[in-house]
């Protein structure tokens, strides 16, 4: 964990330090071991680490079209993306009560943009993931999300929390453009390379070098705010330097750090609602639609599932048992997010993993969350300024809390018991090099119960993990089975 940010604390121990006020006492955030100013710190750093996806979601569902040939209109993507982001985020701080962002997720976006849409219309897409929402507030009505979370165990809990750290370092590698993917046009089995042609060239990658040992000096120096520092001192560095040298648009990525002519953009809400929840079915037949729904439904589950428990785990809110307290309330939320994403047309919310960032920052409840929120609720108005700070600014916090979340988690798996280190490691790996959360968990659920019934020890894996695991059997089977 970060040096600059307190010693994790058991929820279910008091840190013994009296409420100094209403706020504190509603966010328990002194018996947590952290302050105010901590959490406003870690409120900033979330959002700035996940501002990107004021502008990636609408990319990528603003790209699509549908079945009738319809593209969503660009500048209502973004208000759908900003209010809905602020919305749940808010809920998760205020009654969840954890340091845990939510916005539009990556993956299930592209799910909804590439295999939903082009077979209906974007309501129906939607609508589908509305569907999904609700399956899962239910499985959180009935305790059978919760029992599914409980019922994994300790070892392979931390290795979904190492894949995790080393998922967002491999994000914050890539969209700072420090690693990026060589073209199948090159005719090469190697994936990723360094920079751009094996080389790190131009100012911005610089930037994200200079950001990241920036980040790693604070930390190492206990400085108080360390990634909100390097944050705001790299953009401030960017647009200094974008201002000065004759850098393409291209070179930045998604963001560029100009100022902009006018910060202030007017919201457009003319996707909110827009929604049919049934219509899909009817173009896609009752057993297909059913598949698509089921496919959004365990895309969100197990991604939030990671994320919640990697995050979670971080900030030191994890019983003895490695439980979290209050867990069906963040589960509800997140649930809630999924429909409520789906009805604003910005495709399914969920935890982001970014949230790790406010967390390194010393962040351990949901006003952090809060602060993020609104954020998000000042970025729907001044979404050009929200939009700023590029990425090469922002993903050395990942960077350096990828390594934080590895450095705490992995003394902790039993590495002599290979029933479980297998697993874990696959789980660990499995998360960067696939490029989902989902993945790492669905292959580790799958190995950890195959490893233990060939190791004569197959009572001791609980029913519900036997159950998870055939349902990612089924779901990495489906294309072969022309399910999909």
């Amino acid at each position: 964990m970060p040096t600059s940010a307190p010693a994790p604390v058991d929820m279910g121990r008091s840190s013994g330090r009296p409420p100094t006020n209403p706020l504190d006492r509603y966010f328990r955030i002194s018996e947590r071991g952290s302050s105010i100013p901590r959490e406003i710190r870690g409120g900033l750093a979330t959002f700035f680490a996940m501002a990107y996806i004021i502008v990636l979601n609408p990319i990528i569902l603003g790209s699509a079209v549908d079945k009738f040939g319809h593209h969503l209109n660009g500048g209502q993507l973004v208000t759908a993306t900003v209010i809905t982001a602020a919305f749940t985020t808010l809920l998760m701080g205020v009654i969840g009560n954890v340091p845990i962002a939510l916005a539009a997720g990556l993956g299930v976006n592209t799910v909804v943009a590439l295999q939903l849409a082009p077979r209906m219309s974007w309501p129906d897409a939607m609508g589908m993931v509305v569907l999904a929402g609700f399956a899962i507030m239910v499985m959180v009505a009935t305790g059978l999300r919760e029992r599914v979370m409980s019922a994994v165990p300790l070892g392979l809990r931390k290795g979904i929390a190492i894949g995790i750290g080393l998922f967002i370092l491999l994000i914050g590698l890539v969209d700072s453009g420090f690693v990026s993917r060589i073209p199948d046009a090159a005719h090469t089995t190697v994936p990723l390379q360094l920079g751009t042609g094996g080389h790190l060239t131009g100012w911005p990658v610089l930037i994200f070098i200079l950001g990241t040992l920036l980040t790693l000096s604070l930390i190492i120096r206990k400085v108080s705010g360390a990634i909100l520092i390097s944050i705001v001192a790299m953009t401030v560095f960017a647009v200094i330097v974008d201002a000065v040298a004759d850098i393409p648009a291209t070179g930045w990525g998604l963001t560029v750090p100009k100022w902009p002519g006018n910060p202030v953009a007017t919201p457009d809400f003319g996707l909110i609602g827009k929604v049919s929840l049934f219509g899909g079915f009817q173009q896609v037949g009752v057993v297909t639609g059913l598949l698509f729904v089921f496919t959004v439904l365990l895309s969100c589950f197990f991604d939030a599932m990671g994320t919640i428990l990697g995050v979670s785990d971080e900030a030191g809110l994890l019983d003895a048992k490695g439980d979290l307290p209050g867990m069906n309330k963040v589960l509800m939320i997140d649930g809630v997010a999924t429909a409520v994403g789906g009805a604003s047309s910005s495709s399914a919310n969920t935890c982001f993993v970014e949230s790790t960032a406010g967390v390194g920052e010393g962040a351990r409840t949901g006003l952090a969350s809060v602060v993020t929120g609104l954020m998000f609720v000042f970025a729907l108005f001044l979404t050009p300024l929200a939009t700023m700070v590029p990425a090469q600014a922002a993903t050395p916090a990942l960077v350096a809390v990828g390594f934080l979340i590895l450095a705490g988690s992995i003394r902790e798996i039993d590495w002599s018991d290979f029933t479980i280190a297998i697993p874990a490691f696959l789980t660990m790996v499995l998360m960067p090099f696939t490029y989902s959360i989902t993945n790492g968990i669905g292959i580790g659920f799958l190995s950890f119960c195959v490893l233990r019934v060939v190791a004569g020890r197959g009572k001791e894996v609980p029913v519900a993990l036997y159950a998870v695991a055939a349902i990612f059997a089924f779901y990495y089977l489906m294309p072969a089975l022309g399910l999909l």
